[in-house]
């Protein structure tokens, strides 16, 4: 089957996607982009896109900030990404990657003045941790990018570079994953997740000036606890020892879905196992993005035509 890709203002065969080693953005990060999923309902013979729109006013918000202007509305990079995968022709859970970015092939560090670009591709798609029930953190040494500097709330390809400076020493150390500090040292989020915590009957999170990205799945996890199960989300600063000794914790994005954190280096959390606030989030997400609940479809975009 053949893969593709929308680049350049066509769909073309993924193998013709290519940019050049002297690409802007290739040379400087000077991109943006979103994760987007998409899951397949059996049952449906469906796959919904979740979120959609969300991804895409927020990619817009972060072109914004990067000075790249692209010539789609919300509601055309909805479509281009419905038809791709149309053309993909995908029937399991799939992940979707926009990028908008700086396509010149020039030396020389701007952002004005350029030419901008817009690509999409779609690849099949499974677990980003694979013990979501119940994982292993660490904090890193590494802080979060500040927003004075690059800021997180833009998803900039070149500041994932942090990203990756906190995750592979996580792995390398044996953990699953890493918590961030921010320079005040309270906590920021993983290495590219959302945190929560889970202390006396309320949902906590760090605020959006934590210098964090803005989650479209902790804006979902926030309304589903609210609307679903009475909770009550707090968004304030966390300290690190806060973690030792709340009831429960989690992560939260596309990429991981909800991941339980029942460790974070040598102390368990809660009673070391996932909790029920966590597992009843996890029912009703799952349950949400593959269309199995009325209340929430219309978060989610069917790709193929329905009956």
């Amino acid at each position: 089957m053949t893969q593709y890709a929308f680049f350049k203002g066509q769909f073309v065969p993924i193998e013709e996607a290519r940019i050049s080693i002297q690409t802007h953005a290739f040379n400087y990060g000077t991109g943006c982009f979103e994760g987007i999923r998409a899951y397949w309902n059996q049952d449906h013979e469906q796959l919904y896109v979740f979120r959609l729109r969300e991804h895409y006013e927020r990619l817009l918000r972060s072109c914004r900030i990067l000075h790249i202007h692209l010539p789609y509305t919300v509601n055309e990079l909805c479509e281009i990404t419905l038809e791709l995968l149309r053309k993909d022709g995908y029937r399991e859970d799939a992940y979707i990657r926009p990028l908008a970015y700086k396509a010149d092939e020039i030396i020389g560090v701007r952002l004005h003045g350029l030419t901008d670009e817009f690509a999409c591709f779609a690849v099949p798609f499974g677990r980003y941790i694979e013990k979501e029930e119940g994982a292993h953190v660490c904090f890193s040494s590494w802080q979060r990018v500040d927003d004075n500097a690059v800021p997180a709330r833009a998803k900039i390809t070149g500041a994932y570079i942090n990203s990756a400076f906190a995750k592979t020493d996580a792995l390398l150390g044996g953990y699953d994953e890493a918590l961030v500090l921010t320079q005040s040292g309270h906590i920021s989020e993983g290495s590219a997740e959302n945190f929560f915590m889970v202390r006396n009957g309320f949902l906590i999170t760090p605020p959006v000036t934590a210098n964090i990205l803005e989650g479209i799945t902790r804006e979902t996890v926030m309304i589903l606890a609210r609307e679903e199960m009475g909770l009550q989300t707090i968004e304030r600063e966390i300290d690190r020892s806060e973690i030792y000794i709340c009831d429960e914790a989690f992560l939260t994005g596309t990429g991981v879905q909800i991941a339980a954190i029942t460790q974070v280096e040598h102390r368990p959390i809660g009673s070391g196992a996932i909790g029920p606030v966590v597992t009843r989030l996890r029912e009703l997400y799952f349950d949400v993005v593959r269309g199995r609940n009325p209340k929430y479809r219309h978060w989610c975009s069917p790709v193929y035509p329905v009956a």
